[in-house]
């Protein structure tokens, strides 16, 4: 039986690594939504957060809003539902666990974990990584970490070990959005330097007075390579999840509901995740997806872009995919999220790219959630208050800019995670036609 959150009908939705759905789940949500004559489905997926417990309790902040909001504008939640999405990604041991202790509208605080140790870390990474093989070179890795040697070979042979757990570039993905690949294709120094600069110092290794600070410097920023290499890991899989999973399954739901509205949403890696459900669709012309809203999404922001700016004979990875959405799309952008705006391009810069400089290469490969959806003729505006209205369109791009309202948390996530205020979700009821729309 569905659950209920303030007193909506919810779903949970599991998937494993290949997009495989959880059946009893499944066969619940396609026999439960229209024997309950819902109408209008909200899919909300969660990013990098590996825990069902972390996922359940995001859902739950974002959805126990919707009633009340609906009713604020005269609607009634009776034929809504919701659906959270829960797939196997993967959040490192010294991250602090999303929660929101200000209430609904807080963004995901909590206190700093315990300090873990650097090898401990790199050992939970097998749940993430699976395989012998790949078993070995996590070994290898966290013996490094724990000796740090000062040595530049020990520091490639660090590197050329991300090589090995990267394995395949992603199939998926057009050029805009492989930059990951300057992670182990770029000369050590350069690449683990770039992290070491970004991330705040916690004494592993400070300014490069001598060389045994250099090599301290250097590991650190190893360290904090590593964590990216591992969520572009998380990157690849929301793709093969939504693509091969959350896709055909929106298929079936449309089948078997004919007249229901689905309500894509996604957060990080999640926004990738609902967005490649969308070329995942059985029958493209007979989509149930009525609105997309991505939340601070972490992939390119040239994703839907019919032609790039750097390369205008090739496009996006989903070019043309947003004419699978009955009406608009929507993105929030925040220039406090950091992870989007600084981590996530800094992974693809290359030092080979010198004829661009700094601010050139961090909008080439930047994330949606830094500046909202690019070269899809985007109208931009304020994220405005509860009651606002949007000039939102069937098959148009709206970027949210948030700066006044998504801004908390510190380095080195930033705000990228601060998305349970209720003008955000009101926002999306705007885009879902559930509350009122203006142009």
């Amino acid at each position: 039986m569905a659950g209920e959150i303030a007193g909506m009908a919810h779903w949970e939705l599991g998937f494993d690594d290949r997009g495989r759905p959880d059946q009893g789940e499944l066969n619940r949500l396609l026999a439960e939504v229209p024997a309950r004559g819902i109408t209008d489905l909200m899919l909300l997926s969660h990013g990098w957060n590996s825990d069902r417990g972390q996922a359940r309790r995001l859902y739950r902040l974002w959805f126990e809003q919707v009633p009340g909001l609906l009713g604020r504008a005269g609607a009634s939640a009776a034929t809504a539902g919701s659906v959270g999405v829960v797939w196997p990604s993967k959040r490192w041991a010294d991250e602090p666990e999303p929660t929101a202790p200000g209430g609904a509208a807080a963004g995901l605080e909590a206190a700093a974990p315990a300090p873990v140790e650097d090898p401990v870390l790199v050992e939970d990474l097998k749940d993430a990584f699976p395989g012998e093989q790949r078993a070995e070179v996590l070994d290898e890795l966290a013996r490094l970490l724990a000796e740090r040697p000062e040595d530049d070979a020990a520091l490639a042979r660090f590197q050329a070990l991300m090589g090995e757990l990267a394995g395949e570039p992603d199939a998926a993905a057009a050029a805009e959005d492989q930059g990951e690949l300057a992670l182990v294709e770029d000369e050590p120094e350069a690449v683990f330097g770039r992290f070491a600069d970004a991330v705040p110092d916690s004494g592993e290794g400070g300014a490069a007075a001598g060389l045994g600070d250099r090599f301290g410097r250097l590991w650190k920023g190893a360290k904090e390579a590593l964590r990216q290499l591992t969520y572009f890991e998380m990157k690849k899989r929301a793709g093969v999840v939504g693509k091969d999973g959350l896709g055909p399954l929106l298929g079936r739901l449309g089948t078997a509901a004919p007249d229901l509205r689905v309500h894509l949403l996604g957060h990080s890696f999640g926004a990738r995740l609902v967005s490649f459900a969308l070329a995942g669709l059985p029958d493209p012309g007979n989509s149930p997806v009525a609105s997309l809203y991505l939340l601070q999404g972490a992939f390119s922001h040239f994703a839907f872009a019919d032609s790039l700016p750097f390369d205008p004979g090739r496009g996006g990875a989903l070019k043309g995919m947003a004419a699978r959405v009955g009406g608009p799309l929507v993105a929030s952008f925040s220039v406090h999220d950091l992870a989007v705006g600084k981590l996530y391009p800094l992974a693809s810069l290359s030092s080979r790219e010198d004829a661009a400089d700094v601010e050139d290469l961090l909008f080439r490969w930047g994330g949606i959630g830094t500046d909202g959806a690019q070269a899809v003729q985007a109208t931009e505006v304020d994220l405005g208050p509860v009651g606002a209205t949007y000039p939102f369109q069937p098959g148009r791009f709206v970027n949210l800019n948030g700066n006044a309202v998504v801004n908390r948390g510190g380095p080195p996530a930033g705000a990228h995670s601060d998305i349970f205020h209720p003008e955000l979700v009101w926002a999306g009821l705007a885009a879902a036609g559930l509350v009122g729309r203006g142009g």
